[in-house]
């Protein structure tokens, strides 16, 4: 068809598109100026965590994923109207949320899915460090690893969670695409291939296939090992898209991870105890006596009140040695009729008791 000539079909769609266009940009605006009017009917002074609520989003995206009947797939359109709700949060001021950095982790890819591109992200280099600054207020919420499908747990986590006040707001599943960074596409000139131990473990059977001479260096974060990458010739890196993107280095192979469906669980760390989504989870922190039985104890209630224990980890207490607790998550939220009949009986059976969080269950 010549530069001349014009599709009369093609016109009509493309001012079909643009006329819904025009409608979906409305409505957005429409949201929006609702959204600033009930902030701004609010008491003033008040912040933007004020008027953020995970049980209330958890609601609307299991809604959206009800209504979804195609083409698109419920991540693209729950992704969607994630960005539409934290645009519309942000007119007053973006949520200062906390992350296990830097730039390029799949902790700040977690970050975004769970709160969207409108908030200000704060990237941090330990665990500890993302707890003590929202403790200290200078970030409203926290992100950090609790747990990988392959790997198993992330054990500076659970040591927080024991001496921090700050409760668990959410938690976000992602799934863990690793690939092969380097600045070269010839794979035998790479040496060194960089990043985090748990990264190179969830990828040890490609590295034995295809590169088994190179040296595996385990550093702090699949970032770092992207950074270092690009600074070396003969280097790469397993890292996630994010990465390759910040530090400006190739995809040579992608989704190198030897499970399909590793998948990496992050909690999101706050001040305040939530209210039922209706879908939500509940994590304890429990300790018992060494007696005959005594773990049984903790345990029986649960399942005298039909409560559905998804895990159970120990680790230990650091009030003396050999001392361990237990952190333990069940399905339903601690104001439930029967977890909080379980809880009432599991609390008078424990040296240790405490309700970490009842939040809203990963949507998607």
């Amino acid at each position: 068809m010549s530069g001349e000539e014009k599709d009369p079909s093609l016109d009509a769609i493309r001012r079909k598109i643009d006329a819904l266009d025009e409608q979906i940009q409305e409505l957005i605006s429409t949201r929006a100026r609702i959204a600033k009017d009930a902030g701004l009917t609010k008491e003033a002074g008040r912040k933007t965590v004020e008027y953020y609520r995970p049980e209330r989003e958890a609601q609307v995206l299991r809604q959206v994923i009800e209504r979804n009947k195609g083409p698109l797939r419920d991540e693209e359109m729950a992704r969607l109207f994630r960005e539409v709700m934290s645009a519309c949060l942000a007119q007053q001021e973006p949520l200062k949320i906390a992350f296990l950095g830097p730039d390029g982790t799949f902790t700040q890819a977690a970050v975004l899915k769970q709160f969207g591109h409108s908030v200000r992200a704060l990237s941090l280099p330990t665990i500890e460090e993302v707890f003590h600054e929202v403790e200290a207020g200078v970030a409203e919420f926290g992100v950090v690893p609790i747990e990988n499908s392959t790997e198993g747990t992330v054990n500076n986590t659970l040591d927080m969670l024991v001496v921090s006040p700050l409760r668990i707001c959410g938690e976000v599943e992602l799934r863990i695409r690793q690939h092969l960074l380097s600045n070269t596409d010839d794979l035998s000139q790479i040496r060194q291939v960089y990043s985090h131990q748990h990264s190179l473990s969830q990828c040890r059977t490609w590295l034995d296939a295809y590169l088994p001479d190179a040296e595996r260096i385990a550093v702090s974060s699949n970032a770092e090992g992207a950074r270092r990458a690009k600074g070396n010739t003969d280097g790469a890196a397993v890292a996630g898209g994010a990465a390759a993107e910040v530090y400006d280095l190739k995809i040579v192979v992608s989704n190198i991870e030897d499970r399909p469906d590793n998948t990496t669980r992050f909690l999101i760390i706050g001040h305040d105890a939530l209210p039922p989504s209706g879908q939500d989870k509940t994590s304890l922190l429990l300790s018992a006596g060494h007696t005959p039985g005594s773990l049984q104890k903790l345990l029986y209630p649960l399942a005298t009140h039909k409560v559905n224990m998804t895990r159970i980890e120990s680790r230990p207490s650091r009030r003396k040695k050999w001392d361990y607790v237990f952190f333990v998550d069940v399905q339903g939220h601690a104001e439930d009729e029967n977890l909080a009949a379980a809880l009432a009986e599991v609390e008078a059976a424990t040296s240790l008791f405490r309700v970490l969080g009842s939040y809203p269950k990963a949507v998607i």
